[in-house]
C-alpha cells in the first residue's frame, strides 16, 4: 500500500509542473490535460520502477522517458501535432533536480572553505547522477525517433 501511495502522489505532483510548463511553452489548450497525464505518467512509472522493481534510477528514468516518447507520438498522430507538445512539457518532472542542487552546492562549497575530499567525492557523484539522468532522459526522448524515423 505504501508503494501505491508513493507512487500516485509523486503521479499527481508531477502533472502541475507539466501543466506549468506547457502554459509557458504555449502548446494548444486542448492538449493540457494530456500533457498532465503524460507527466503523471512518466513520474508514476519511474517512481514504481525505482522504489517498487529497485531498479536503478537512470534505468527508470530512461525507461520512464521512452515510454512517455511512445505515447507522445501516439497521442500526436491521435490529435494530430507535433509530438513535442505532449512530450517536452511532461518530461520536465524527471529532470534530476536534487543531485544538481547537491553538486552545486558542493562546488560552491569548496569555493568558500577550500578543497576536502569529502566535499569533491559529494560533487563528483552527484554530478555524474545528473548527467546521467539528463542522458537518459535525452535517450527516452528520441527513441521513437532512433527507432522509426
Amino acid at each position: 500500500m505504501n508503494l501505491f501511495l508513493s507512487v500516485l502522489e509523486n503521479a499527481l505532483i508531477a502533472a502541475i509542473p507539466a501543466v506549468g510548463f506547457a502554459l509557458l511553452f504555449n502548446v494548444p489548450p486542448r492538449t493540457l490535460v494530456y500533457v498532465a497525464l503524460g507527466g503523471a505518467l512518466a513520474r508514476g512509472l519511474r517512481t514504481f520502477l525505482f522504489l517498487g522493481e529497485h531498479f536503478p534510477i537512470e534505468w527508470a528514468t530512461l525507461i520512464a522517458a521512452a515510454a512517455l516518447s511512445f505515447i507522445g507520438v501516439w497521442m500526436a498522430r491521435r490529435l494530430q501535432a507535433h509530438p513535442k507538445v505532449f512530450t517536452v512539457a511532461a518530461v520536465i518532472p524527471l529532470v534530476p533536480g536534487v543531485p544538481s542542487h547537491k553538486t552545486l552546492l558542493a562546488i560552491a562549497e569548496i569555493h568558500r572553505t577550500g578543497f576536502t575530499p569529502a566535499l569533491w567525492e559529494t560533487a563528483v557523484t552527484n554530478g555524474i547522477q545528473a548527467l546521467f539522468l539528463i542522458g537518459a532522459i535525452a535517450v527516452g526522448l528520441a527513441m521513437p525517433g532512433l527507432l522509426f524515423y
